[in-house]
């Protein structure tokens, strides 16, 4: 009787898998506000959105500027949106975009500190990093802005929410390299990635009290000293932060408003 050979593990005696397209990665009905946007061609935009639970996200609007587009309207920076999208690559495709509503309108000084959050999310926060915490904390920034509460407050708390977020901010009531509690009556100045520690007359970075810092991590500005302490502190964190990169919008509120 002649032997029958098994069958061997050939790319053809396998079955195949099905190709997945791309077109089939779908995302729908996404929570995201859009951060910038510019134009694509000659009728599309490139729409920079940020999504609670895919992070920010690059998404090419077709047709977006035509005058009958329905996506025409509703692509407004501040405005919550639910939001829909196809594909894989590093450009998705917008598929649907519809308002949700919610927040008041910002207006005057609290409409170009809006445009200084998303400014901050676009050049510190990388694609395809999800953030759902500061998702919850840019919308609560928006709400507080929108209701006409204090700018440089609602500014420094979500500069350090957006610190602590992405990782490059530590616990600023404990001392680098010793362990001890920060004391409120003592100086001392931040270093970037590892923390408070007493100052000396030498050094160029802003010297803060010991209070202000215990107050900042309980998100405590109530006190003058510590308000104006924060801003000067999280100015150079930032920019050191941002590798020396200019934030445009923080210059104009610096020029306009001395926030």
């Amino acid at each position: 009787m002649p032997v029958v050979a098994a069958p061997t593990d050939t790319p053809s005696a396998r079955p195949r898998r099905p190709r997945v397209l791309e077109k089939d990665h779908r995302v729908g009905n996404q929570p995201g506000f859009v951060l910038h946007s510019y134009p694509y061609k000659e009728t599309s935009l490139i729409v920079d959105v940020f999504t609670r639970d895919h992070g920010r996200i690059a998404l090419v609007a077709k047709g977006a500027k035509r005058p009958h587009s329905k996506l025409r309207g509703v692509l407004q920076t501040f405005q919550p949106l639910s939001v829909s999208w196809s594909g894989k690559s590093e450009v998705r495709t917008l598929t649907g975009a519809e308002w949700v509503g919610g927040l008041p309108p910002l207006e005057k000084a609290a409409l170009l500190c809006g445009f200084y959050l998303n400014e901050l999310l676009v050049k510190l926060l990388a694609r395809d990093d999800p953030h759902p915490a500061l998702f919850d904390h840019y919308i609560a920034a928006l709400n507080q802005l929108g209701h006409d509460e204090p700018a440089p407050i609602v500014l420094r708390k979500f500069e350090r929410s957006l610190m602590k977020e992405t990782g490059v901010a530590g616990d600023l009531t404990m001392c680098t390299g010793t362990g001890q509690r920060v004391q409120a009556e003592r100086l001392y100045v931040v270093d970037p990635e590892r923390g408070p520690r007493p100052a000396n007359p030498s050094d160029a970075a802003p010297r803060v009290s010991g209070q202000t810092l215990l107050d900042m991590e309980r998100e405590d500005y109530s006190d003058s000293t510590t308000l104006t302490q924060s801003k000067f502190l999280m100015r150079y964190l930032l920019a050191w932060h941002l590798g020396g990169v200019p934030l445009n919008t923080r210059q104009i509120l610096i020029d306009l408003t001395q926030l």
